[in-house]
């Protein structure tokens, strides 16, 4: 493996007193709502991993599929010499059946806020193509990025944001993220990208309420970060979580829920939660192919090409800067 001038370092979590103030700010808005980030310490990480193995969860197989049956076609629309900068790598199982079809990349560049999967990814990817440059990123994607020096001149930058974390972003952040993005990969860069297209209510709520309950276990992990990392006293059992399709808005919108009235401890605040109340947790938007377009237009990007999964279930979509 060659890995550049940037080492992996451990930067997923913000100093306790910022942390501390993002919790307490959204604890005292109406209706309350944490930022999802907050899900993915290294506890979270792998339960996601395995939300991604559940029967339900058809979107990973989609997208597996998805790139079995057109990677090679992905990568010639792509051309030879890329730098691929990846947002949230995670384990890159996807990535791997892309870079299999490029031709001569120059560098990947994973970027992952949990520096554990950011070291598996880097040490799989390794053994796969060790004479790929890899240029790991331990920080949030959201935030300003300065990308590495890349060990030669690429063709083009390619972004590349698979799964369907787009969604979970509103229209506004996601246009934001777009835009961001677009001025990463420069004039003759593009993005590659994933998005979940709309289908029926029953598939999609299934998709985030398994029944093995390891989804549930997810979204609860979040109250035993606050626990750990700020000395609150959140009780697990005091709350359930739900998720559930909202048509008109084209979203999952997934909440943890109050199961009694109670106040938990966050830092020197007091906080009460009424029986049944609803804190907002997680988007997780759903697209037709109309909506993602506006929505890439909004950021000053157009859809070149996209790909679908044999059941037309998830898309891959190449956008580049509009004219």
């Amino acid at each position: 493996m060659s890995v550049q001038a940037y080492a992996v370092r451990d930067e997923q979590r913000p100093p306790d007193n910022v942390l501390l103030q993002v919790v307490q700010r959204g604890l005292r808005s109406q209706p309350k709502r944490l930022p999802s980030w907050l899900f993915y310490d290294e506890q979270g990480s792998a339960l996601f991993e395995q939300i991604c193995e559940q029967p339900e969860y058809y979107l990973t197989r989609a997208e597996i599929a998805l790139l079995n049956q057109h990677a090679g076609d992905i990568a010639q629309v792509l051309g030879p010499d890329v730098r691929l900068v990846e947002y949230g790598s995670g384990h890159a199982v996807k990535t791997r059946l892309l870079l299999e079809h490029l031709a001569t990349p120059v560098a990947w560049v994973p970027i992952e806020l949990s520096t554990e999967p950011l070291r598996r990814s880097m040490e799989g990817m390794a053994k796969h193509f060790p004479q790929l440059p890899i240029q790991p990123l331990a920080v949030d994607f959201t935030r300003p990025l300065r990308l590495p020096v890349p060990p030669r001149a690429p063709r083009r930058t390619v972004v590349y944001f698979p799964g369907s974390t787009i969604g979970n972003f509103e229209e506004r952040e996601a246009a934001q993220l777009l835009r961001k993005m677009r001025g990463e990969m420069g004039d003759n860069g593009g993005i590659l990208v994933g998005a979940d297209l709309k289908k029926d209510r029953a598939t999609i709520e299934a998709a985030y309420n398994d029944r093995a309950g390891i989804t549930t276990a997810f979204t609860l992990n979040m109250l035993t970060r606050l626990n750990r990392e700020l000395g609150c006293n959140f009780e697990l059992s005091a709350f359930r979580h739900r998720a559930r399709y909202n048509a008109m808005a084209g979203r999952i919108e997934t909440h943890i829920i109050s199961q009694r009235e109670q106040r938990v401890r966050v830092g020197r605040l007091q906080v009460l939660f009424r029986e049944d109340e609803a804190m907002l947790v997680e988007y997780s938007c759903k697209y037709s192919l109309e909506d993602f377009a506006a929505l890439a237009a909004t950021a000053g990007l157009a859809v070149q090409r996209v790909w679908f999964d044999p059941e037309a279930m998830f898309s891959l979509q190449y956008l580049t800067r509009a004219i």
